[in-house]
């Protein structure tokens, strides 16, 4: 935010933010960060504009804003190759596109509402959808042995990194 601030000639009211494209059918979560003039009627304004889009979440330190991008920016781009990868595995089960979509569209919405109403942490909730040696196992083992839960994190923590990146190319500190 310092170069944005030299970029308006020396303005310290600045409030960054990193919404996502949920915010389109507010639904959206945006990552807020504040430089330390703003004040907090500067900072209530922000998240009540804000906020109009879903919710919002305030962050320290704006080199996590990177971060951020990294999770809730890209996340759902993430979210889509997912069902996309269930529509297709429905597609090859013998069902149409249209219950495919349904169900991998449905089966989402309603973990992430089941995951959003529980204090427990989401590897307690799937570990009670998984009974030993039954169909989910089996799904997850392979799934695992594949990679994907490695290769979430890997592509979160790339994402991170060419944010940063892309910060030094515009002349971010």
């Amino acid at each position: 935010m310092s170069a944005l601030s030299r970029w308006l000639g020396g303005h310290r009211q600045i409030v960054r933010s990193m919404p996502n494209t949920p915010a389109l059918i507010g639904a959206g979560i945006t990552g807020l960060c504040a430089l330390p003039d703003v004040d907090s009627a500067g900072k209530a304004l922000a998240e009540r504009v804000l906020r109009a889009v879903g919710s919002t979440v305030w962050i320290d330190d704006e080199a996590q804003m990177d971060a951020v991008t990294a999770i809730s920016g890209s996340g759902p781009a993430y979210v889509f190759l997912f069902i996309e990868a269930l529509q297709q595995a429905a597609d090859e089960l013998g069902f149409s596109a249209e219950q495919g979509r349904q169900l991998a569209i449905e089966t989402v919405r309603g973990a992430a509402a089941l995951a959003a109403a529980s204090n427990d942490p989401a590897a307690l909730l799937r570990e009670r959808v998984t009974s030993k040696g039954g169909t989910t196992e089996a799904a997850l083992q392979v799934m695992l042995a594949r990679g994907v839960k490695d290769g979430i994190v890997a592509g979160c923590l790339a994402a991170e990194a060419r944010g940063r990146e892309l910060g030094k190319q515009l002349g971010g500190d």
